[in-house]
């Protein structure tokens, strides 16, 4: 652990339209706030016009439409001037090819093939022939269109190098003389030669286990980490790595005093690796505050409904089984006949279909030495349930995979956590829609809610091992906001009025697929009002990666036409958008109670609080590229200094509560770090004890309501009393100071559902 890990991050999108130049200019404003370091998108060069980072092509430059390195310059002195700090992303498992002249790397692997000196940064299958790259048109005569052009090989807005002594005769000759083949983007998935990032053939991936290829990809953010100029590391996708333990023993031992923590996604119960870094980016933490606001009790409830809604009585077990088949033997079935090669001692069928059989049963992401091979034995043993015709080839691959020194053992996992991500969170995330609050990147939407008791001791668990890992809510890549999120939380304790209601919608604006529907109406009601556009684009995004009546690779246009009708009804029927709009407007009470007691848990509970971009205000956003709209930094510089100046904001639809308690939250960690060293529940005793959380971290206090229907169904607070540690304590948000003990809760929370308790003294001012 470093020296002092990061009191509270603030994730900007840094991004050409939002450059670095941009973010300096808000460093005030998040100074003020609270955080102690701006946390960063990728900085290095990416794919020209790149709005996200993730495609890295220069590892030697910061991106050139971010400002370049003088852009960064100033925003270290902004950052410096205001003593913060500065934490970013870097993306070890991949890099952009989509644009080859754009990745000198790519480019001169294209053009001199294995003989590159480059050759083995990327994860190449040599032994198969030429490189095939999947950008021609699905047309058997797409290479007419090639073209020599300036000494290179064009393809309408594509660029491809020529080899030396390569380039006499036609384009069509030329092609065929190349290190790489220009083939159909239909053959992509199921004949590349290279290991991709999941199923995305513009990222090629990298092998940094090469000692040369991490010390090349990793020299410009190391020697930031070496000067001072980066404080934390953020790792995008270790599970694609072939090694994950080994390269970040390699990242630790080259950045020995940084912040380090992985885009690691945890299954339900599952521990993180003994690696050598902070914790994870905060999905766990996401996963166990969202379903402490969701009603367990009315599981049942959600499941008949959507059993009579759908007509469909598979299990999420059995579902996410096909999905992950289906994206095991489609989507990544080049990676698949690439492991099968690895086995000839297996018939080759036998081999791919067992390999897909283990990979569709694996319980979790991937498997790490020692512990893996308890997830592996749960695999082999699911998959020869479902397959016992294959109890063979299945014996044979799982002895193979055993040995983690067998080229198959190593590869085997990279195709696992592929498997996951793209059966699970991209297809049956959109499929299962018993309750879509709980189909969130590191949640498990078979386990409906989070017990109180159960959240205790996760957080318990993790202030004891993982006491900077990071907290979220929301990030560039969950699946919908964290206040959509908390408004359809209010509906887990309203299942007869949301049954009723969105069956009458259902059949009022009927959809080919019941199962999308479900989906589309929760999505609306948490989400009102939202702009047209916006839905629209959502739709088709969810609908296309459910892959059920509809798809990336073949959009059914007669379904798709009827699933943008029934969104336009939303808007243009009176009917229809009378009944969505009191029924939002019904849940939004709730759903702001919600949003500011998962905000508050989530600030102040045991890791490192970070918050994503606009998320300090209500946050009605959906998946991307909707969560990564621009935001308005001006509108909450001004809400914060009315804060500053003593206002007490209602709890509306200006989101200046939310506010209060992010920027009150944080400037608390930063400026009283010590009330922030342990972890205890603090005792409620009365009527509506279950409706409170209320934890200690050794001097902070933070107190929310949970389930706030059931609450005024039950009465209210009426004599529930929180018992205090110690005799005296302020609230944060309102000022008021108790003493004594106990305090009643009709009284603490009598003007926000949360409360922020400290010792008197404790000073909340901005920095100076």
């Amino acid at each position: 652990m470093p020296a002092t890990p990061p009191k509270a991050t603030y994730r900007i999108q840094v991004r050409p339209g939002f450059d670095l130049d941009a973010t300096a200019a808000v460093v005030d404003y998040l100074a003020d706030l609270g955080v102690s370091h701006l946390y960063s998108a990728p900085l290095l060069a990416a794919t020209p016009g790149s709005q996200h980072g993730y495609d890295v092509v220069d590892h030697r430059a910061v991106g050139p439409e971010l400002g370049g390195e003088a852009a960064r310059q100033r925003l270290l002195r902004a950052l410096r001037d205001r003593q913060l700090g500065l934490v970013v992303d870097i993306v070890p498992n991949h890099a952009g090819v989509a644009v080859p002249p754009a990745n000198p790397a790519w480019w001169d692997v294209l053009r001199r093939g294995r003989d590159s000196s480059y050759a083995d940064w990327f994860d190449i299958d040599w032994d198969r022939g030429r490189l095939l790259l999947p950008v021609l048109a699905d047309d058997p005569a797409a290479l007419d269109d090639l073209k020599l052009v300036d000494g290179e090989l064009r393809y309408h807005e594509h660029r491809f190098p020529i080899a030396d002594g390569t380039g006499d005769g036609d384009a069509r000759a030329v092609h065929d003389r190349q290190h790489y083949e220009l083939i159909s983007w239909r053959r992509g998935d199921a004949e590349l030669t290279y290991r991709r990032f999941f199923a995305i053939a513009g990222l090629a991936g990298l092998r940094v286990e090469d000692p040369a290829v991490f010390a090349a990809t990793h020299e410009l953010i190391l020697r930031w980490a070496a000067a001072g100029e980066v404080d934390g590391i953020r790792v995008d996708h270790p599970d694609g790595l072939r090694d994950p333990a080994g390269y970040l023993t390699r990242l630790r031992a080259a950045a020995p005093d940084a912040w380090i923590v992985v885009e690691k996604i945890l299954e339900y119960g599952e521990e993180l690796p003994d690696w050598p870094v902070d914790g994870t980016t905060g999905y766990d933490a996401l996963a166990a505050v969202n379903g402490l606001f969701v009603d367990t009790d009315t599981e049942g409830d959600f499941t008949v409904l959507d059993t009579r809604l759908t007509g469909r009585h598979t299990s999420w077990e059995d579902l996410t089984h096909a999905t992950k088949l289906a994206a095991a033997t489609h989507l990544l079935a080049a990676e698949l006949t690439r492991l099968a090669a690895l086995a000839p001692e297996v018939p080759t069928e036998q081999a791919r279909t067992a390999l897909a059989e283990l990979a569709a049963a694996f319980p979790v992401y991937r498997g790490y030495p020692p512990h893996g091979v308890r997830h592996l034995a749960a695999a082999r043993s699911e998959a020869g349930r479902r397959r016992p015709d294959l109890a063979t080839a299945l014996d044979a691959i799982t002895r193979r995979l055993r040995d983690p020194d067998d080229e198959l053992g190593q590869r085997f996992p990279q195709l696992t956590g592929a498997v996951m991500a793209k059966g699970v969170e991209d297809t049956a995330f959109y499929r299962w829609t018993r309750f879509v609050a709980l189909n969130e990147v590191g949640g498990s939407p078979a386990h409906f809610g989070v017990p109180l008791a159960e959240f205790h001791r996760f957080a318990n668990a993790r202030q004891v091992r993982w006491p900077a890992s990071m907290t979220t809510t929301a990030t560039h890549d969950t699946k919908r906001g964290e206040d959509v999120r908390a408004r359809l939380a209010v509906l887990s304790e309203l299942p007869g009025r949301w049954g009723e209601q969105v069956t009458a919608w259902m059949e009022y604006a009927p959809l080919p697929d019941p199962a999308f529907a479900h989906l589309l109406w929760q999505t609306a009601v948490g989400a009102w009002p939202i702009e047209r556009e916006r839905l629209h684009a959502y739709a088709e995004k969810a609908a296309r990666e459910a892959a059920a009546s509809t798809s990336w690779a073949d959009p059914d246009p007669a379904f798709e036409q009827a699933m943008h009708a029934v969104i336009d009804r939303m808007y243009d029927d009176d009917q229809l958008h009378a009944e969505l709009t009191e029924l939002a407007a019904a849940l939004t009470p709730a759903g702001w109670c919600n949003s500011l007691g998962q905000k508050l848990v989530q600030l102040a509970m045991p890791g490192v609080p970070d918050t994503y971009q606009g998320t300090e205000l209500w946050d009605n956003s959906l998946v991307d590229p909707d969560n990564r709209r621009p935001v308005d930094f001006d509108v909450r510089r001004e809400m914060l200094a009315r804060l500053d100046d003593g206002w007490r904001p209602p709890i509306d639809t200006d989101g200046a509560a939310k506010l209060l308690v992010v920027s009150r939250t944080l400037r608390l960690r930063r400026a009283h770090p010590e009330l922030f060293t342990g972890y205890r529940p603090v005792p409620v005793h009365g009527p509506a004890a279950r409706h409170v959380v209320a934890f200690d971290r050794g001097g902070a206090i933070a107190v929310a309501t949970r389930l706030p229907l059931g609450l005024a169904r039950a009465g209210g607070w009426r004599d529930t009393i929180l018992s205090l540690p110690v005799n005296e304590v302020k609230d944060l948000f309102t000022g008021r100071v108790y003493s004594g003990g106990e305090v009643s809760l009709v009284d603490l929370l009598a003007d926000y559902p949360v409360a922020l308790l400290a010792p008197p003294t404790a000073s909340v001012e901005a920095a100076p």
